[in-house]
């Protein structure tokens, strides 16, 4: 059985100054519990990601989502509806992403949650597509006990979201050094990242002494995680949401 939970919608302060929405979730019950950072797909801190948020406060962590976009506009804090139109906006709105930004977004909510819900001991991050993306970049530079990623674009290939100027890829002794376990979950029809790029990612992991696993689910599609997609996979969604589970038991406790 799951944790009670209540929620909120929150501004963070970042750099002292700037005010960044984000959605947190906790356990009801008085008492402190590890932090968990959810890193939002293309489309912002839309329903489904608050959704995830939930799921995983109900596990006993204190689990927040920041709206990465917020220096784009307040607009962008309701996420964007799936379409074309908003999809070449997401775009737009990624190509505003610098690495020294999300940085400071992240570590400011990973101080607020501290200081304001009851978050001690370690951190973990969860991310899919961009946010899977952004999780990495995380897990190269904040201090977190592991990372969960799901299919995360662009991580060998310059010039896209975090991979500028070079390849996100390249940063992986900084996730080395700071000893993140990591678990990365892959589509194996994925139009975004082909078994070459799965291939280049696990050797750069490999390489580098990362303790990580990666799993690549049969005929599954990019974004198989989601109910209500075309492209929903039961079984991954599943299988790879209890691996989930498993990693953060391990790995921050509760």
């Amino acid at each position: 059985m799951g944790y009670e939970i209540v929620t909120q919608d929150v501004d963070v302060e970042v750099d002292g100054s700037i005010a960044m929405t984000a959605y947190l979730a906790r356990p009801a019950e008085p008492g402190s519990h590890p932090a968990v950072l959810v890193c939002s797909e293309l489309w912002g801190v839309t329903e489904e990601v608050r959704d995830v948020v939930r799921q995983v406060a109900a596990l006993g962590y204190v689990a927040i989502a920041p709206n990465l976009y917020h220096r784009s506009g307040p607009e962008t804090a309701a996420g964007l509806e799936e379409s074309d139109a908003n999809r070449q906006r997401g775009f737009e709105l990624l190509g505003e992403l610098t690495r020294e930004g999300v940085e400071a977004d992240l570590r400011a909510c990973t101080a607020y949650v501290r200081d304001q819900a009851e978050a001690t001991g370690k951190t973990g991050v969860l991310g899919f597509s961009l946010g899977g993306h952004i999780a990495y970049f995380a897990a190269s530079r904040i201090d977190l006990a592991a990372a969960a990623i799901f299919y995360p674009g662009w991580l060998p290939v310059a010039g896209t979201a975090l991979s500028r100027p070079e390849p996100l890829l390249e940063a992986t002794s900084c996730i080395a050094d700071r000893d993140v376990r990591m678990l990365l979950f892959f589509a194996e029809l994925d139009h975004v990242i082909d078994a070459d790029q799965r291939s280049r990612i696990d050797h750069a992991l490999t390489t580098a002494g990362v303790r990580h696993e990666t799993v690549v689910y049969p005929q599954a599609q990019h974004a198989f995680f989601f109910p209500g997609r075309g492209v929903y996979d039961k079984a991954a969604a599943e299988d790879s949401w209890t691996r989930v589970r498993t990693l953060f038991a391990a790995e921050l406790g509760q």
